[in-house]
Order: C-alpha cells, then sequence, then structure tokens
C-alpha cells in the first residue's frame, strides 16, 4: 500500500512461526480441476503471481491448478465470483491489495464484504512499485521528471489500472508530494497502460516490476526509481526514491490467495501449507526477484491480521483522498 503500509505489516509478521505443516490438513486434496480467478487481465501483477504458484500447486495438491483471467468492475466480477463460488476448496481467488482494500472504501455498495466474505489462505507475492515515465520525455532521472511536472502544473498525466487501484492512490499521493496537479488516466489493466507509457501518451505510472519487466528491459519505458526502502534486485541500477531526492515516498502492494469465508479449516489448512512450502521453494524465489517481486511464507494469523491492517489503512488513505467509484 502507498506510504509502505503493507510492507511494514509484513516485516511485523512473524514469518518464521509455524512453517510445519499440519498434520491434520494432509487429509483433503481437491477432487477436480482447481480454478484460480484473477481479477486482471494477463500481463499483470495479480496474474504474475498467480501463475509463479501454480505449477507448484498442482503437484502439492495433485490436481490441475489453472489460472481465469476475469478482468472488469474495478476487479469486482472476480471477487464477486469467488464469494459465490462453493466454499469446497475448488475455486481460490488471487487478490490484489488495491481491490480487497480499497473498493469497499470507494464503493457505496461492492457486493461483498472484505472480511466477512473473504478468508485468505496465503501470500502470493509482495510487491515494491517503480516509477515509470515515457521514454519520449526529456529526462533522465526522478529529479528532472519532477521539475518537469512542477513546470506543467495540471498538464502531465499519470495512468492507474483503474479508480481507487494502488496506482491511483499513489499518483494522487506523488501529486502531493510535489506540489502539483497530475491527471488520472484510468484503464482496466497494467498491460493497456504500459502500452500507452511507451507509446509517449501516458507520461508517468507507477506500478509492479513484474508487470513491466520486459518493456523496461527492452527500453522502452524509463524507470526513474523504485518506491522502496531498498534496490530490487531484478532493477539493481534504479535507485530508490530516498536516494533519487524524494525521500518517505514509498509504494507496494500484496496479491494473496482467498477462499470463500465458510470454507473448512482443513482447507484453508491445507492451502496455507502448500504456499508457505511453494515460498520457501528456490525456484519460485528466483522467479519472483526476477519480476521485481519477493514471496514471504505467512501462517493464517499472520494474513489475517495482514488483510485487516490493510483494510483499515489503505481504506483511512481513499476516504481522506475522497476518491469515490460508483
Amino acid at each position: 500500500m502507498a506510504q509502505g503500509f503493507s510492507a511494514r505489516v509484513a516485516r511485523r509478521a512473524l514469518f518464521a512461526a509455524a512453517l510445519a505443516t499440519p498434520a491434520f490438513a494432509q487429509g483433503w486434496s481437491p477432487s477436480r480441476t482447481v480454478t484460480v480467478l484473477v481479477p486482471n487481465p494477463p500481463g499483470g501483477g495479480s496474474d504474475f503471481a498467480a501463475r509463479l504458484f501454480t505449477d507448484g500447486l498442482s503437484r502439492i495438491l495433485g490436481q490441475n491448478v489453472v489460472v481465469e483471467n476475469r478482468p472488469g468492475a474495478n476487479g469486482n466480477l472476480a471477487i464477486q465470483a469467488a464469494v459465490r463460488a462453493a466454499p469446497d476448496g475448488q475455486t481460490v481467488l488471487l487478490n490484489y491489495s488495491g481491490y480487497h482494500a480499497g473498493n469497499p472504501a470507494m464503493m457505496e455498495n461492492p457486493g461483498w464484504d472484505p472480511l466477512r466474505d473473504l478468508a485468505p489462505v496465503g501470500m502470493g507475492t509482495l510487491a515494491p512499485h517503480v516509477i515509470l515515465a515515457a521514454p519520449n520525455l526529456p529526462v533522465g532521472n526522478l529529479a528532472e521528471f519532477v521539475s518537469l511536472v512542477r513546470e506543467n502544473p495540471g498538464r502531465m498525466n499519470y495512468g492507474s489500472s483503474g479508480h481507487g487501484s494502488i496506482q491511483h492512490i499513489a499518483g494522487v499521493l506523488f501529486s502531493r508530494a510535489v506540489g502539483t496537479e497530475m491527471v488520472h488516466v484510468p484503464y482496466r489493466g497494467a498491460a493497456q497502460v504500459l502500452q500507452d507509457v511507451a507509446g509517449g501518451r501516458v507520461e508517468m505510472f507507477i506500478t509492479t516490476p513484474s508487470s513491466a519487466m520486459g518493456l523496461i528491459q527492452a527500453g522502452r519505458v524509463k524507470p526513474l526509481a523504485m518506491a522502496s526502502a531498498s534496490r530490487a534486485t531484478a532493477l539493481p541500477e534504479v535507485p530508490t526514491t530516498a536516494e533519487a531526492g524524494m525521500p518517505g515516498f514509498t509504494v507496494d502492494a500484496w496479491f494473496a490467495f482467498f477462499v470463500p469465508a465458510a470454507t473448512p479449516q482443513p482447507i484453508r489448512e491445507r492451502y496455507n501449507a502448500a504456499l508457505r512450502e511453494l515460498a520457501q521453494d528456490e525456484g519460485v524465489r528466483r522467479r519472483a526477484e526476477e519480476g521485481g517481486a519477493v514471496v514471504r511464507p505467512m501462517t493464517l494469523a499472520e494474513m489475517d491480521m495482514l488483510v485487516r491492517q490493510e483494510v483499515e489503512q489503505l481504506g483511512a488513505v481513499i476516504r481522506q483522498a475522497g476518491i469515490r467509484l460508483e
């Protein structure tokens, strides 16, 4: 979350606790193919996190685990489908913190409650964000971009994957930090925004490195700074915001797995044990880092704490900024 909320919560969690697989959870296995609903199109951070774990989950659970991208309604199509699904472990939601904590704060009636209707079963990825600029802009670093924004008040724009998304909130906070308004341009997914940044139609996008790595490596977008406390393993040459002259500006997100709230505890424990096992797999960790994300094994109790704090803190930021989505 903007200002590093989820990262701080995650660091406080006792990741090393209860890593052993609960014995009673070993009795459940899915009876057919498991569907992981993703509320975004292919190519974004949610899709990356889901696919990072599907092969391993298939192996551990003994059934195929497939990703179904179901974008729309600011993530609500997939989320509502997950809430309505039978609580039998056959349908899982990979949800993005911006949707999970943000939608209930900016919608009058999203059709679901983040704490009542969905139960977290494990962490996918934790993702710091990178500040990207269009390649046609006459800037080579964050300080030069900030100067350009200040010289053009209300004329520079930034993209997001939708109203109330982490990218939207990050843009609002960035505008406040530089003291100049920027124009918000919402899209229906990160992939569309990135294409317009590469084409020079959108001037700034603050997003997860995993969704932009190909364009960054090809030189089609300019990475100005990592909005995090440390540099990304996948982008070692990109400075942090503090190093680039904007200390205190951090943005991160999480992508976590959920099931319907009525799902029996043994099923939730089975997924949690599998996800914690995979979070310690060297191949999974390496692929996550190559995509600019990190994985953390988190217990059900730690996940519940993280989700509850994010709902409270991100909701407060959205209400303070007056962001609404009808």
